[in-house]
């Protein structure tokens, strides 16, 4: 099997894109990867520059400037990836192509298409702008550009039936959709590190979906550490007081924060699946989640869960005064996480693109009777 997939260099979409590139390629598929919004960090192209040293030809990659759908200057979405995508499918001979933005549904190639749903602009308006967004071209635009990438698409996945739902409430969506939940592979330590009475929380914090204003009001009993870029393009940063930012880290110093913290906090107001929680619940934390559908659905009885700042306060306190409690959290939240494995979820991706190929050659020896039926 021979897959080009597309991926994001900004946010979680790298961090699966990479897990299921990693778990293909270890089954024997070949994969070509194109990333687009910004120039790759250098733990990204290091992480890349692996991959091909180990698989060869089997994996390829570039990057492209092509800004993302949800981005101020969405103009040259589309025609700026199409380029790099044909260019690569060219180059590759991909059997399927996996795209993780909307818009790549619709590239004119002849093999099956199929997208990853793993947020939209307008169930993330819902959740974190009650009020709407304001009518723009900038609006317009990406509300074409996902609608066009649907339309032509062959099958949509979302990482959970929340994000499932929510696309099919803002969108037309044509072509079948399923839920394959997200998976994480996390190596255990070498040794067992000391784990302070702390709490941790990870996101952008120029993003209000991440929640992490609601933070800076709660008194916690312990030191709260928050990991995340903190600015881009024209967000920055809202001024947090008793929080301790840690700025952008990579996999193996966030991985060790997460070993040495005891709480994980996931203050998201919108989150269709959330990758961090289950990196930090593997690492050995206890999650404390907001409670909203899609944390519920992933996170089940495993999680204990807050609605404001108050709440958040009081199940800290809980946490910090009872260490049995503290301890039972975190190993619910572990067993939890190993639900959601890397294996699952690739062998799922990878069902799907044998059953969309299926149907492509089915589909294709029916118009091959039909036009030898026509000619006789």
């Amino acid at each position: 099997m021979r897959v080009l997939m597309t991926t994001d260099t900004v946010g979680g979409v790298w961090t699966f894109t990479k897990e299921l590139v990693r778990q293909l390629l270890k089954m024997g598929h070949a994969v070509a990867l194109v990333s687009f919004g910004r120039s790759p960090s250098a733990e990204q192209r290091a992480w890349c520059s692996s991959r091909r040293i180990v698989y060869r030809d089997a994996f390829v990659y570039r990057d492209s400037p092509a800004p993302l759908e949800w981005m101020d200057e969405n103009e040259q979405t589309y025609s700026s990836g199409e380029q790099a995508l044909l260019d690569m499918a060219e180059r590759f001979r991909p059997d399927v192509l996996h795209s993780n933005q909307y818009c790549f549904g619709r590239i004119p190639f002849d093999i099956p298409r199929m997208i990853t749903a793993h947020s939209d602009v307008l169930s993330w308006a819902e959740a974190c702008r009650p009020a709407g967004l304001y009518d723009s071209p900038w609006l317009d635009r990406y509300c074409e550009l996902v609608q066009d990438g649907l339309d032509a698409a062959d099958c949509v996945v979302a990482p959970t039936a929340w994000m499932q739902e929510a696309l099919h409430t803002y969108f037309e969506v044509p072509c079948p959709s399923r839920v394959i939940y997200n998976g994480r592979t996390v190596v255990p330590s070498s040794h067992a590190p000391h784990r302070f009475l702390r709490a941790i929380s990870v996101g952008r914090l120029w993003d209000e979906a991440k929640g992490l204003g609601t933070l800076a009001h709660v008194k916690a009993p312990m030191p709260v550490m928050i990991a995340g870029e903190e600015t881009f393009e024209r967000s920055t940063t809202p001024a947090q007081a008793r929080l301790q930012a840690l700025g952008t880290l990579d996999e193996k110093a966030l991985f060790a924060a997460f070993r040495s913290s005891s709480i994980y906090i996931a203050a998201s107001r919108y989150e269709p699946f959330g990758l961090a929680p289950l990196e930090a619940a593997l690492c050995g934390c206890a999650v404390v989640a907001r409670d909203i559908p899609s944390l519920r659905e992933v996170w089940g009885d495993a999680a204990v869960y807050f609605r404001d700042a108050e709440g958040l306060q009081r199940l800290l306190e809980l946490l910090a005064e009872d260490r049995t409690a503290l301890r039972q959290a975190q190993l619910a939240a572990m067993e939890r996480a190993r639900r959601y494995t890397a294996e699952d979820m690739a062998s799922a991706y990878l069902e799907i693109y044998q059953e969309l190929m299926r149907r492509s050659h089915a589909h294709s020896r029916s118009d091959d009777e039909e036009y030898i039926s026509h000619a006789a």
